[in-house]
């Protein structure tokens, strides 16, 4: 028939057809070998073999190859089927940007947000705190973008929820913390649920429940962790942040890092460990401070992991704790270097861990540290203990006021 005819629309027309059906059925007659001989190859194919039979040569036709590969990103492997003699059929090459390529345009990405960042100078130090003592304030997994649905997890979380029960929580923890001279701000990981667009975890791709848009999800945590520092602040001489990689935000608590770092760095009373590493600590006298969000090192063998990066800090310490979260649950650890103990979350459980039967209290906790003792006081709040503490503290905060003569 297309022999016979000038054109595809005219072929198409004799057969009452639309040319796209047409050119459809004749690429797959091509690929079946069904082109009468003499027939030219059709565009874009090429002449796989010539089949001589009773009723004359058919002419099998393939689709013509690319244009020539050439990588454009390190090749991470290859698939190659081969036929029995061990010749190549075909071959599927896998190509991934470099972990040094993520990190130069991260660090990129930071350098660029450093130079837009307003710096920050704070009000001014409380008067009366005990110089000995330190108030850490230790919250992991809060998991900012998580939604949580009673009826099949038990309790409700989505992003507002957890805006206001971390801020409740730090009204309450810090109204009941003694007047020590430095807040450390402990945030042990996780505390954005998902890292990118996608709301899937950064390694393994596992598809999250997400309440909101990462964008405001970041506006959120940006906005509440500066909250959270200036409550810090008003009761602290110094405020000292530590936000822990996590294995769902290990970009997010990157730039998160170095925003505040970059935000505080004119105002000498705030500290922001901005390390590349997964493991942080902090020397109060005596007493050392190790923080990791165990998703690499579980209780049971992390300390020799915290002795050994920061060996000359804990030779110098003769009270020594390491903390984590990542399990949702609570689990301390002696060992004869440290305590080691993982921290329950102040977040509802999603439906992956409830499904799991994953269930655990709800908790955050404040330490009390002496430079000479270790732990001397502590203090463990849920979330039921502290609804509605921030809006009672802005009420005191905007009420009458008595200036002493």
């Amino acid at each position: 028939m297309r022999a016979a005819c000038d054109s595809d629309s005219e072929a198409a027309t004799r057969l009452g057809i639309a040319r796209s059906t047409f050119q459809n059925r004749m690429k797959r007659a091509a690929e079946r070998g069904l082109v009468a001989p003499g027939r030219e190859t059709m565009p874009g194919y090429r002449i796989e073999s010539l089949t001589e039979t009773p009723n004359g040569t058919f002419i099998k036709q393939r689709k013509e190859h690319g244009e020539e590969y050439t990588p454009t990103l390190p090749v991470k492997g290859k698939t190659t089927l081969v036929d029995a003699e061990g010749r190549i059929i075909t071959q599927h090459i896998m190509e991934r940007a470099s972990a040094e390529a993520q990190a130069d345009a991260l660090r990129a990405m930071v350098d660029a947000f450093k130079e837009e960042i307003p710096r920050v100078n704070i009000m001014r130090a409380p008067r009366g705190s005990i110089a000995e003592i330190a108030n850490q304030f230790t919250v992991t997994d809060n998991h900012f973008g998580m939604l949580s649905w009673r009826e099949e997890t038990g309790a409700d979380y989505d992003l507002r929820i957890a805006e206001h029960l971390l801020l409740d929580w730090f009204s309450a923890a810090v109204s009941q913390a003694p007047h020590g001279d430095t807040a450390i701000l402990a945030q042990l990981g996780d505390l954005m649920h998902h890292d990118a667009l996608e709301s899937v975890t950064p390694a393994h791709k596992h598809v999250l429940d997400a309440d909101s848009r990462l964008q405001k999800v970041i506006r959120v945590v940006i906005k509440t962790i500066r909250r959270i520092i200036d409550m810090l602040l008003q009761s602290h001489q110094r405020v000292h942040v530590v936000m822990a990689s996590g294995n769902h935000d290990p970009a997010s608590s990157a730039w998160l890092r170095e925003m505040l770092a970059a935000m505080y760095e004119l105002e000498p009373r705030i500290t922001v460990d901005n390390s590349p590493s997964l493991y942080y600590a902090f020397q109060w006298g005596q007493t050392g401070l190790y923080y990791h969000h165990m998703h690499k090192r579980d209780v049971k063998d992390i300390d020799r992991v915290f002795a050994g990066i920061f060996r000359e800090m804990f030779g110098r310490c003769r009270y020594n704790y390491g903390h984590g979260g990542h399990r949702h649950s609570d689990q301390v650890i002696e060992t004869p270097l440290m305590i080691v103990e993982r921290h329950q979350t102040l977040a509802a459980p999603d439906a992956h861990s409830a499904g799991g039967g994953w269930l655990s209290g709800r908790s955050a906790k404040r330490i009390t540290y002496s430079k000479d003792f270790g732990e001397v006081g502590r203090s463990t709040l849920r979330p039921e203990m502290v609804l509605g503490a921030s809006k009672m503290q802005a009420a005191n905060d905007n009420g009458p006021r008595t200036v002493a003569a």
